[in-house]
């Protein structure tokens, strides 16, 4: 099964960019014509205008200055503020593609059923969830290894299926999400500890928040970006640990998951 759909923004209920207005608007930035732009996307000169013009009335600031051009129709440039429209308008359609697909492997139709895209909506439990971009993925026999750069440039692997970097059409440069417990979350004074895990990522205790059996201490790892872990009450009491101090969390690469 597979789903299709066009791809609409609407301001205050009515249509404003549709698909072939933005093709319009590229064949405009490309030719700098009205005439030729609106050939380009088989439309009349008179509808181009007038998209034009509808575009134009609805956005906060221009989008397409333009001028009378006579028996060679009109010229026309976009704006600053329309290239950026574009531009935001081709990547929210590149998400609207990745999820239709995604909607389509996961439909069964000889099932009859559509249960299973349930999952789309899922909510996750775990604690931490930072967004990063994939700066490479190493390919093994069964499993790959992705590093992840951080807003705050710090980097974090995920150790996951080669089947998962299939799934999720992964490569580098995506921007992904970093999923992890805040159990699977563990912390040391020593920034510089010897320990297997791919993980150590050093920051700032900026919250603690002391339970009878369990704590979670929130560390600002820079960039915006928090950690939490939770750990026991005694072990926040034996670490000795305080607002303000330097400590680095360590987590396995194998308990970070990829969301996208």
């Amino acid at each position: 099964m597979e789903f299709s759909s066009s791809l609409t923004i609407n301001k205050e209920g009515v249509p404003l960019l549709l698909e072939k207005r933005i093709l319009l608007l590229q064949a405009i930035d490309e030719l700098g014509s009205i005439t030729q732009a609106a050939k380009r996307v088989l439309m009349s000169y008179k509808a181009a205008w007038d998209a034009i013009d509808t575009i134009n009335n609805l956005s906060p600031h221009i989008v397409v200055t333009k001028e009378t051009g006579g028996s060679g129709g009109g010229g026309a440039r976009l704006t600053p503020y329309g290239a950026n429209l574009v531009k935001s308008f081709l990547i929210v359609k590149h998400e609207h593609e990745k999820f239709l697909e995604r909607l389509s492997s996961m439909s069964d139709l000889e099932q009859g059923t559509l249960s299973s895209l349930q999952r789309i909506g899922m909510q996750i439990s775990a604690r931490n969830q930072i967004q990063g971009r994939v700066l490479s993925i190493t390919q093994g026999g069964v499993n790959s290894e992705v590093h992840i750069e951080l807003k705050s440039k710090k980097t974090i692997i995920a150790n996951i299926t080669n089947a998962s970097v299939e799934t999720l059409h992964i490569k580098e440069g995506d921007e992904v999400v970093a999923i992890f417990k805040s159990s699977s979350v563990l912390l040391s004074l020593d920034q510089n500890i010897a320990i297997s895990a791919r993980n150590k990522i050093i920051g700032t205790i900026e919250r603690i928040e002391m339970g009878a059996v369990n704590s979670e201490v929130l560390i600002d790892i820079g960039g915006g970006e928090r950690i939490a872990s939770v750990i026991t009450a005694s072990s926040v009491q034996e670490l000795g640990f305080e607002l303000g101090m330097r400590v680095c969390a360590i987590i396995k690469a194998n308990d970070v998951m990829i969301g996208r």
